[in-house]
């Protein structure tokens, strides 16, 4: 990519919690990984040493707050400090998936909105810009009092899709708070959506789960943002296969995939589960029925206009021609 432009001379830096994905936006990007050193001492605090100048430079700091969550954040936080006493010309904090979205309001007396702390402390740490995609909450971006730039994955999974599906697939939500998210996907496809509701008829019963929609005799296609545990995902496919459904697929934007996740994965319903790179999955998680597609394409192109301060937008655009 031609880095030249009206912006300012860029340079990018990653912590340690997906250096792979940091590497591939740089190649597409055609520039170095800054040199910093990242580790602990003996005691578990973190050390940062930035082995180049970056003084009057464009920084993008790329580090998803992924597990372990607090380790990776707390390495963003000493990182950017450090940029913002070496007298950076701009921070952007790139966070291909924000840890703690999930708590992003309160559900009961005397909880944290976690989310917005979070928030408060990269603005604090000197973050001048985030860079981020797939909230899970898109109110989240209101947490902050600097610009966010908001990025889909939407548009990566449905293009690994378009040759798998066809006009009789239908794209699935397994619960009711991600409808708008299926729909969205399955406008990008051209596909109809189902719903599966969940309910329980009364108190110390089991949970009744329908499906929504005509999926009986079709392939279908699950989508979420986030899969953690991969309890809610595989009983869909379970559902799906007993209300009719022929082959069951499924995809998120962010594998978190904890815990007894990749066994229900494997021992599920589920022929493919295709996930993005946001995070980075380890050895034991590579099993064949996980598929992953990059984001770094759209992240390099993403920087490279903010750089250039020009629309970050105009890519979905593009996207969804």
């Amino acid at each position: 990519m031609n880095l030249s432009g009206n912006g300012m001379k860029m340079k990018v830096f990653s912590g340690n919690a997906n250096r792979e994905l940091s590497e591939k936006i740089c190649s597409e990007l055609g520039v170095p990984l800054g040199s910093c050193e990242v580790g602990t001492f003996s005691d578990g605090e973190i050390t940062v040493n930035i082995d180049e100048t970056v003084r009057g430079y464009d920084v993008f700091l790329i580090q998803p707050t992924c597990p372990p969550v607090n380790d990776n954040l707390m390495e963003t936080l000493i990182l950017m400090d450090g940029l913002k006493r070496a007298s950076a010309g701009r921070i952007n904090a790139v966070i291909p998936y924000y840890g703690y979205a999930r708590q992003d309001r309160k559900t009961k007396a005397r909880e944290p909105i976690t989310a917005k702390l979070v928030a408060d402390l990269l603005t604090r740490a000197g973050a001048d810009r985030v860079l981020t995609m797939d909230l899970h909450a898109g109110q989240i971006q209101g947490y902050f009092d600097i610009p966010v730039d908001h990025l889909l994955g939407g548009p990566i999974l449905a293009d690994y899709f378009k040759n798998i599906v066809d006009e009789e697939t239908v794209v699935v939500s397994p619960d009711l708070g991600g409808v708008a998210r299926a729909r969205n996907f399955a406008n990008l496809l051209d596909l109809p959506i189902a719903i599966i509701e969940k309910r329980r008829p009364k108190a110390n019963v089991s949970e009744v789960m329908n499906v929504i929609g005509d999926i009986e005799g079709k392939n279908v296609v699950i989508i979420d943002d986030i899969i953690d545990t991969a309890g809610t995902i595989t009983k869909a496919a379970a559902v799906l296969k007993n209300f009719g459904a022929l082959k069951v697929y499924a995809c998120c934007t962010h594998p978190i995939l904890s815990g007894p996740a990749v066994e229900r994965i494997d021992n599920s319903e589920i022929e493919e589960f295709v996930v993005t790179d946001t995070i980075p999955l380890s050895e034991e998680k590579r099993i064949d029925k996980i598929k992953v597609v990059s984001v770094s394409k759209l992240f390099a192109e993403a920087i490279l206009r903010i750089n250039k301060n020009e629309s970050v937008s105009k890519l979905f655009d593009r996207l969804r021609s």
